[in-house]
């Protein structure tokens, strides 16, 4: 039996050419991740990815007018990637706090590759989203980013497990400052653990970050 394949959608927005629509496309994003989770994005340029894929410089630039556009594509993609999986894993479930819990479980655990996405490895995407997605926001150009609608896929995401936190506790004042402290501080543990592990208390085989950030919502909101 043949695999469902979902289309993740991205907003036109954050590219010059969809890269989704061709072989080329496709092979810029799945190298891109690649190389960046290896060099780091200071050191990534579009000359080396046009090298390792054997193919002009020049037409990298027409899919993307620069890394950071690019970076900021890859964020968005991860972003719509993570609410498609919370709109399935809360779909049908009636009770907020199941729901809630899920959410942060989708938000601070370990990815697995999803196979049913094939040019694109979420593992290496979410080791990137971890260590560098802040340098897409982190720009003199946000305001004018965000207004053009660069970071609503974030944004969405945040919006809809707040929305589980304010049906479960609807007076609770800081939803969205408590849901966005919970993915940002996660990246931070996850690389910590990984660079700074004196900086937290991650043990080996146990999944102590997503049962602090367990812990440290339901007793926010209790």
């Amino acid at each position: 039996m043949e695999r469902l394949r979902i289309q993740i959608t991205i907003d036109p927005a954050l590219y010059t050419r969809d890269p989704e629509t061709t072989d080329l496309g496709r092979k810029i994003v799945s190298k891109s991740i690649e190389m960046i989770d290896e060099l780091g994005f200071e050191k990534f340029t579009f000359k080396k990815l046009g090298l390792a894929i054997n193919s002009n410089e020049s037409s990298i630039y027409r899919y993307f007018e620069s890394k950071h556009a690019l970076l900021v594509y890859l964020v968005s993609w991860y972003w719509s990637w993570i609410e498609y999986k919370i709109v399935f894993a809360t779909t049908n479930v009636s009770d907020p706090s199941i729901k809630l819990l899920s959410c942060i479980d989708l938000l601070t655990k370990d990815v697995i590759e999803d196979t049913s996405i094939s040019y694109v490895n979420e593992v290496i995407l979410h080791r990137i989203i971890v260590a560098e997605s802040s340098k897409a926001y982190h720009t003199k150009d946000i305001d004018k980013e965000n207004s053009k609608g660069y970071y609503k896929t974030y944004k969405r995401v945040v919006q809809r497990v707040s929305d589980f936190v304010t049906d479960i506790h609807p007076t609770y004042e800081y939803p969205h400052m408590l849901i966005s402290t919970v993915i940002e501080g996660a990246h931070h543990q996850r690389y910590f653990s990984k660079h700074l592990p004196s900086l937290t208390n991650v043990c080996e085989g146990k999944n102590n970050i997503t049962e602090f950030y367990k812990e440290l919502v339901l007793n926010a909101i209790k």
